[in-house]
């Protein structure tokens, strides 16, 4: 991937035109089928595997009639980029000279994704020979294909592109192949269809900015909005999580087509190729010890989205509906992102983010919290709660600790520039915490438990899944203290017990319905499945709550996870118990690379350092897990108070700055 563009394929290399095979870009399918013969036989391909986020190697040999012996002695390699760009190289070991007829078989649908990810793709258009290749025409836009060399025939009809190869002995000959997307003359690139697309299952509603993008060539890929942060760990599979895990976020970075040089990350592919606003705060707050500067971009690009229309909308960032399992209905994935604004705002300014910046972006978030008051104030009357969809919406146990986390970090914000303000919020929030911990607390013989959520007439709904885990989330506030949580000490205690028992831990990460509830199914995206990024959260909220033999044990179980994946988490996967020889079974509907899951597995692996930085008081706080579940650990090429820092973490659990800025002090 290398949003706009990116590339499908199974492990042969191989474009088949089944499935979601194929080059695409700006959403769309460019190039649907891309089969390579060699003398008359396609390759045995021996491996195929990535080599980047945005490149994949695949290497084969070629059999040819009368060979003896088992020895190959033609090889071929296909190094392909998600930019459109294909090279093909044949190499011989053979003693004589060999000549081989090569064809690639191509063909289009110039379907948009959304089409293709559902099962419904267009028909296969008809190609016409153009240049050094091969065009495929549908309304406004054109799919080229050219070669080098010039191939020696080139038959439209049949979609084929075909070369005699001669290859002396020890020789190689490459071919190359450019995949282009061209739009008719007046018709901007990037004002299609949106880059986001329903997944089964979901509702939808589409916001003023789709998501979609200005075309980006390979020249002028965004740099990485982070820094080369790099982990050293007794586990190395955790290196090589970090690794991947940036690689994939690198791949899904996206410009701001009204303003290029503010990036966010795309949520992921294939269902969420765009900006999607919760998804896109969550990547960039979980990558702020890798600086700010992601963060900055993502907040920019979202104010520009906030409605600005009177009324009681004003001042909400638009998103999704999204499934929430059998007993709720859809989320709004746009009030989510309203109460994350404030957020992480507030704590991209402990790590770093310039005055400057916090108070270009200061106003939007004030009409973030705005609406905050209006839609638990409504003209009617309400219960005081956050409804979730506004205006009718059941109260959501996840989305109140949203709003309060909202209300105690934007009043730290607005006390930053002397706002009158503050007080208010913290008296709501105060408010919110002392009837919070009686109407969604329902007590019973094993110690209680949160209630999922209230429904519109105030009755509460018990099942227990990992969206509880937000409730151990509080946020950032100074002197590297957190703030303080919706539940009391005793209910924390209690909620930790539940999130670390056999029917909520997988073995894998969290389930998202416990597997004794009712409605429960290992593979319901929002009643069973793991969600990685909910595990992450309780994993690093648990750590924060001084649970942490239980935030090891999600750790460890999120990374086993991602070693049977190569180092790339899925969206989710299904949340079937562990077993001596088993291995998680990824959603079929998953996202992968997913911007949540892998900023999560960094999240994870950064959280084990404990970092709590206050950089308008000068400090950081340092408190790693004792418990050291994954040994002894190095974190270079952090960034606070935009400089390097470093870390290191003993095997007892004792931590050591190396590196940081000047005149940053180590708090208590």
């Amino acid at each position: 991937m290398a949003l706009p563009a990116l590339a499908v394929s199974p492990a042969s290399g191989q474009l088949t035109g089944h499935g979601l095979d194929g080059f695409y870009r700006d959403g769309r399918r460019v190039l649907s089928r891309c089969e390579l013969r060699v003398a008359g036989g396609e390759p045995l391909v021996l491996q195929g595997r990535l080599t980047g986020a945005d490149r994949a190697r695949f290497i084969g040999t070629i059999r040819r009639t009368g060979e003896r012996g088992p020895d190959p002695e033609i090889r071929m390699e296909r190094l392909r980029s998600a930019d459109g760009t294909e090279r093909i190289t044949l190499c011989s070991s053979a003693a004589r000279p060999v000549r081989l007829p090569v064809e690639i078989h191509l063909g289009t649908d110039l379907a948009e994704l959304g089409a293709v990810a559902v099962g419904l793709p267009g028909p296969e258009l008809r190609a016409a020979v153009h240049g050094s290749g091969l065009r495929w025409s549908g309304p406004g836009v054109h799919a080229v294909v050219s070669a080098t060399p010039t191939p020696e025939d080139a038959l439209a009809s049949a979609g084929l592109l075909r070369w005699e190869v001669d290859l002396p002995p020890g020789g190689r000959r490459t071919i190359e192949l450019r995949v282009a997307l061209e739009h008719d003359a007046g018709r901007r690139p990037g004002t299609g269809p949106a880059g986001n697309h329903r997944r089964p299952g979901d509702a939808r509603i589409p916001g003023p900015r789709s998501g979609t993008l200005a075309p980006r060539t390979r020249t002028d890929r965004p740099s990485r909005p982070w820094t080369a942060a790099r982990l050293e760990c007794d586990d190395r599979r955790a290196d090589a999580l970090m690794t991947g895990s940036l690689d994939d976020l690198h791949g899904l970075v996206m410009r701001d087509p009204v303003a290029p040089t503010d990036m966010y990350v795309a949520g992921g592919f294939p269902w969420r190729c765009g900006l999607a606003p919760a998804e896109a705060l969550w990547t960039a707050r979980m990558l702020l010890p890798l600086g700010t500067r992601l963060a900055a971009g993502t907040l920019r690009a979202l104010a520009r989205s906030q409605q600005a229309a009177p009324g009681a909308d004003f001042g909400r960032i638009p998103g999704a509906l999204r499934d929430a399992g059998p007993y709720a209905p859809p989320s709004c994935t746009g009030i989510e992102a309203t109460l994350l604004f404030p957020t992480v705002l507030a704590e991209a300014r402990r790590w770093g983010l310039p005055d400057q910046e916090t108070e270009r972006l200061l106003p939007a978030a004030e009409r973030c919290l705005r609406w905050l008051r209006i839609a638990t104030d409504p003209p009617g009357g309400g219960r005081g709660y956050v409804p979730d969809p506004a205006p009718d919406g059941p109260y959501r146990c996840e989305t109140q600790a949203h709003a309060h986390r909202a209300a105690l970090l934007g009043a730290d914000l607005l006390d930053a520039v002397g706002s009158s303000d503050a007080a208010a919020l913290r008296d709501w929030a105060a408010d919110l915490r002392t009837r919070f911990r009686t109407d969604f607390w329902l007590e019973d013989r094993a110690g209680g438990r949160p209630a999922a959520l209230l429904t519109a007439d105030g009755r509460p709904v018990p099942q227990f899944g990992s969206t509880t885990a937000h409730l151990l989330d509080t946020g950032l506030l100074g002197g590297g203290a957190l703030a303080p949580g919706l539940l009391d000490a005793a209910q924390t205690d209690q909620l930790a017990r539940l999130l670390g028992g056999p029917a909520m831990d997988s073995g894998w990460g969290l389930r998202g319905l416990g597997a004794k509830e009712s409605g429960y199914n290992p593979f319901g995206h929002r009643s069973g499945a793991v969600r990685v990024h909910e595990t992450v959260i309780a994993a690093a909220g648990l750590a924060a709550a001084g649970h942490e033999r239980a935030a090891g044990v999600l750790t460890k179980g999120v990374l086993d996870a991602a070693d049977s994946f190569g180092h790339r988490l899925p969206e989710m996967y299904a949340g079937e118990q562990r077993t001596a020889h088993g291995a998680p079974v990824p959603h079929p509907a998953a996202c992968r690379p997913a911007a949540v899951a892998a900023a999560g597995a960094v999240h994870i692996l950064l959280a084990l350092a404990g970092l709590r930085p206050d950089v308008p008081a000068g400090t950081v706080a340092l408190r790693p897990l004792g418990t050291a579940p994954l040994g002894a650990i190095q974190l270079t090429g952090l960034s606070v108070a935009e400089q390097p820092f470093a870390v290191r973490i003993s095997r007892l659990g004792m931590g050591m700055v190396e590196a940081a800025a000047d005149g940053l002090q180590l708090g208590s």
